[in-house]
C-alpha cells in the first residue's frame, strides 16, 4: 500500500520544496503552479516513481492530467501498484 505522504515526500525532495512541502495536500496544483515542476522534473519524477514503487510507466500512460495535482499523481501511483505493474 502506498501512502500519500510517501509520494508527497518524494516530490518535495525532488523539487527541493523545503517548508513549502507541508502546505501541499491532495488538491495542491503541480504542473503550471510550481516553477520547479517543469518538463525535466516530470521526467525525473517518472523515473523516481518507477524506482521507489517498483512500477513500470509506459509512454502512452503519461499525460499532463496525471501531473495536475499531487492527489492525481498519488492516485496514478496507487493504480499502478495495485495493478502490480
Amino acid at each position: 500500500m502506498v501512502e500519500f505522504d510517501e509520494v508527497r515526500q518524494l516530490i518535495g525532495e525532488m523539487l527541493q520544496l523545503g517548508d513549502r512541502l507541508e502546505k501541499l495536500g491532495p488538491d495542491a496544483p503541480l504542473l503550471g503552479s510550481i516553477p520547479e515542476f517543469d518538463s525535466m522534473a516530470v521526467i525525473a519524477l517518472i523515473s523516481a516513481l518507477e524506482t521507489q514503487f517498483d512500477i513500470q510507466i509506459a509512454d502512452d500512460e503519461i499525460s499532463a492530467d496525471t501531473f495536475i495535482t499531487l492527489g492525481q499523481v498519488y492516485a496514478f501511483v496507487c493504480d499502478k501498484v495495485g495493478a502490480g505493474v
